[in-house]
């Protein structure tokens, strides 16, 4: 054991102790709540040169934009502990979210394959929203998913903070033991909600239950989104700024430090060597809106969107947007040993479905015969060796297209070609992303071949893309309000 941790020892005394009180207050140690589930001996295989196969832990934070990061240029955010991270590890500069939005965001890394095969097009609410969208209930439990198949090879599996897979609208939505999770503790998830300050306690609380165990966990940020809850302690570290960029840097702080608790415990246990930790955001920052208040059903009141002043770094577009500034987010990986320290990598192309098929042939789990991946193994630009991806990334995105840089509802990324389209208003923009990393100047005209072929394997990939959702996602309110 490693007597000091040059992670933030106070950050672990502050989270500890807000993990033991929301505990308490919530009933949960004694009560075995039905936010978290766990199994004292989760089923496992036996497990050969384990020290080989590393435990995960995925941070993904919530509307983090590219530019909120200290080691990105942010003007006024502080991020002590990731820019820590990315010293011991590589930050990956090309890495994008396969959808604007959350839900879509994360059943790409939960299937490795583009949310739009599953019908899930937009953010899980209501079911009257979900009809409207032509989107099932919730995220199909009975697909091989990440979770599952890292449980059959032989790893305890844990999720921690935001669910959004369905939502808290849903209650009869499996809860993610369904998954493939033997412990949970969530919010917009079916049943009983967790606080947002507790996601980084309960991840240290369960890596100390599992040191001695391969694990894999998600830690499922709150942060940036709406409502922000700022806490004291942050608010008056950042007193010198202005209102709005106070209350951003304070959730992006609080943030920074619970993940500086989770780096310590790693170190603190002697395990950070056999640990890789990838850090990353499910699409870019809120746009600035006029709400100084807001609830929500799943995490409770809070302050609103106009306290979003996320940063993109200038990447042009936001959250909802296919422009880079919407799905071009962080990506920092460390693994000690293994990840090589203080690197930046711009050239390879990453892409959140190539998580999947990565994970699983680090700890020695085959891709199952049935499904075909979007995503590609990326361990080699793990290890520092670069990667070169054979096929396409997709995007489709079915909201909103009225705001500036909201117009484009499909994309494709082909080696240094990124395109975006919008067929209803008979546009076209395509950029050549080895020179022009920020999307600043279209070149459509100037290439018309390029133009001719990428709009021919968007259409092929938009054609093989199913009409409507599985009705096994369907909830029963949909019979009840008929």
């Amino acid at each position: 054991m490693r007597p000091h941790s040059k992670y933030s020892s106070k950050a672990s005394r502050i989270s500890r102790r807000h993990f033991l009180r929301s505990c308490v207050a919530g009933g949960l140690i004694a009560s075995g709540s039905s936010a978290v589930r766990a199994i004292s001996k989760p089923p496992r295989k036996p497990i050969t040169d384990a020290g080989r196969r590393p435990n995960i832990i995925f941070i993904f934070a919530d509307d983090w934009g590219y530019g909120d990061l200290g080691i990105h240029g942010s003007t006024f955010c502080k991020t002590p502990n990731l820019d820590r991270m990315a010293k011991e590890g590589i930050d990956f500069q090309q890495f994008t979210v396969n959808n604007p939005v959350c839900s879509p965001s994360r059943t790409a890394v939960m299937t490795g394959q583009f949310p739009a095969r599953h019908c899930i097009h937009q953010h899980f609410a209501s079911v009257e929203h979900h009809q409207k969208a032509g989107m099932p209930d919730w995220l199909d439990p009975g697909l091989p998913l990440l979770p599952k198949l890292l449980k059959e090879a032989g790893y305890v599996t844990g999720h921690f903070g935001k669910w959004h897979l369905t939502n808290r609208h849903v209650p009869d939505a499996p809860l993610p033991t369904k998954y493939g999770y033997d412990e949970y503790g969530a919010f917009n998830v079916p049943g009983v909600q967790i606080k947002t300050p507790e996601t980084c306690p309960r991840t240290v609380d369960f890596i100390r239950r599992h040191k001695d165990q391969p694990f894999f966990i998600n830690v499922w940020l709150h942060e940036t989104h709406t409502p922000h809850y700022p806490q004291k302690e942050y608010m008056k570290k950042f007193e010198y700024l202005d209102e709005q960029k106070q209350v951003y840097a304070s959730v992006v702080a609080e943030a920074d430090a619970g993940i500086g608790t989770i780096l310590g415990t790693l170190e603190e246990l002697g395990i950070d060597e056999k640990t890789l930790v990838v850090f990353s955001s499910d699409n870019g920052p809120e746009w600035t809106g006029k709400r100084t208040t807001q609830d929500d059903n799943s995490t409770g009141r809070g302050l609103g969107t106009y306290y979003s002043v996320g940063q993109t770094a200038g990447l042009k577009g936001q959250k909802r947007s296919l422009f880079a500034g919407g799905i071009r987010v962080p990506f920092i990986a460390r693994w000690p040993g293994v990840i090589p320290k203080g690197r930046i990598d711009r050239t390879s192309v990453l892409t959140a479905v190539d998580l999947f098929p990565t994970f699983l042939e680090l700890t020695g789990q085959p891709v199952p015969a049935n499904i075909k991946l979007d995503g590609e193994s990326i361990f080699a630009a793990l290890k520092g060796l670069g990667f070169k991806r054979t096929q396409p990334i997709h995007w489709e995105w079915r909201g909103g297209h009225g705001p500036p840089y909201l117009w484009p509802h499909l994309g494709i990324r082909d080696g240094k070609w990124r395109m975006l389209i919008n067929q209803e208003l008979n546009r076209t923009e395509l950029y050549d992303i080895e020179a022009d990393w920020a999307e600043t100047t279209n070149v459509a005209r100037e290439n018309p071949d390029v133009v001719k072929m990428l709009t021919k394997k968007t259409m092929a990939w938009k054609k093989s893309l199913p009409t409507e959702a599985s009705g096994n996602c369907f909830s029963r309110l949909r019979t009840e309000r008929q």
